[in-house]
């Protein structure tokens, strides 16, 4: 299998895996909105792919769960929510020498960026005004889940051999 085959399946599985975590146990906020562990992967993807790869398999593999699960009208905010982050939390984390401190300082700013812009998409975008305000603490708590199981999960798989050889090759 050559580099680009190679490429498109472990971003396509990156994606696949973000859209299977959002999709599998969503906690039903009273908002109407969900809890989910796809921000896990986000962090993953970025952590992984580096930032750009890392913020198109985020954000694809996440508006697809939006898309899948019944919440088109967030889809467009998703995909840039998600992919925004994940690219943010790799520019910092491929910048600051891959340190721990780093990887929570890149994960913690990351995914406030995705608190930020759904809260800008659900006020500006969808309408909501400032009751779009009433999200950012299921978000926050999502974040919350996001940094600590995303970097969990980085730190276990990059012990791989495969992983750590392909991660490091596509960033």
């Amino acid at each position: 299998m050559n580099d680009k085959t190679t490429r498109l399946v472990f971003l396509s599985l990156l994606a696949a895996l973000c859209c299977v975590a959002t999709m599998v146990i969503p906690i039903p906020t009273p908002t109407g909105g969900y809890l989910n562990a796809g921000d896990i992967v986000v962090v993953l993807s970025a952590m992984l792919a580096g930032p750009v790869w890392g913020g198109i398999s985020a954000g694809v593999g996440s508006m697809l769960a939006d898309l899948l699960g019944g919440y088109a009208l967030y889809a467009p905010g998703t995909l840039l929510a998600k992919g925004l982050a994940a690219m943010v939390i790799g520019l910092i984390w491929r910048k600051e020498k891959q340190s721990l401190p780093a990887a929570v300082a890149a994960a913690v700013i990351g995914e406030l960026c995705m608190v930020l812009i759904y809260f800008l998409y659900e006020s500006l975008c969808l309408g909501f005004g400032w009751a779009a305000a009433a999200e950012i603490v299921g978000n926050l708590l999502q974040g919350t889940v996001g940094v600590a199981g995303g970097l969990a999960l980085y730190h276990a798989l990059i012990r791989v051999p495969e992983i750590r050889r392909f991660s490091e090759q596509i960033k």
